[in-house]
């Protein structure tokens, strides 16, 4: 039997905070492991647990602002997803990456749309950058609790638009993202 990695990754979407992509080598068969998106908080964190305890390697990758800013988004995820592999021991097949793009691996790879829901390490991989990340934006929002970071985790919520339309974006903001662009053209905080 082949071992298999999943890679996925955890906001491309938002407008702030970093971008994690994590990758996991299952052991064990785990009930219940679906797209991060479809299940609720306390179910991944349930879930989260058990992958941990049934993982036979992951990792999680995050890719700063900064990175995001410097090669796209598309790219730093990309690169996520190769170091977050290359942080795994070598002892696996294949790798499997949701979405419709894979980086290139020194090992067999695919891309597989809607993975996240289909195989259960890209699931696995889902709910652990998913989790990740979400602590990260709490964490931010301790620092900068004008913005919410708590209950939109950096996406372009309603609340997000306008307290960034009050206090502009913070040094976690993506710039380059169309609604801040708009915002630090208009210049009205």
């Amino acid at each position: 039997m082949s071992v298999i990695v999943g890679v996925d990754e955890a906001g491309r979407g938002p407008l702030a905070g970093p971008v994690t992509v994590a990758a996991v080598i299952l052991k064990n068969k785990i009930e219940g492991l679906n797209d991060s998106k479809k299940i609720s908080e306390k179910k991944r964190l349930t879930l989260e647990s058990l992958i941990l305890k049934n993982a036979l390697a992951f990792s999680i990758v995050h890719i700063s602002v900064e990175i995001i800013e410097d090669i796209n988004i598309l790219q730093a995820s990309l690169l996520g997803m190769q170091k977050a592999v290359a942080q795994l021991p070598n002892d696996f097949d294949e790798i499997v990456v949701d979405g419709n793009k894979c980086p290139e691996f020194d090992k067999p790879s695919k891309a597989i749309i809607g993975g996240d829901g289909i195989v259960a390490e890209i699931s696995a991989a889902s709910i652990l950058a998913k989790n990740s990340r979400d602590r990260l934006m709490l964490d931010l929002h301790r620092q900068f609790p004008h913005y919410g970071f708590n209950k939109h985790k950096g996406y372009g919520t309603k609340f997000h638009i306008q307290q960034l339309q009050k206090y502009g974006p913070c040094k976690h903001h993506r710039k380059s993202y169309a609604p801040i662009q708009k915002l630090l053209q208009m210049e009205i905080f």
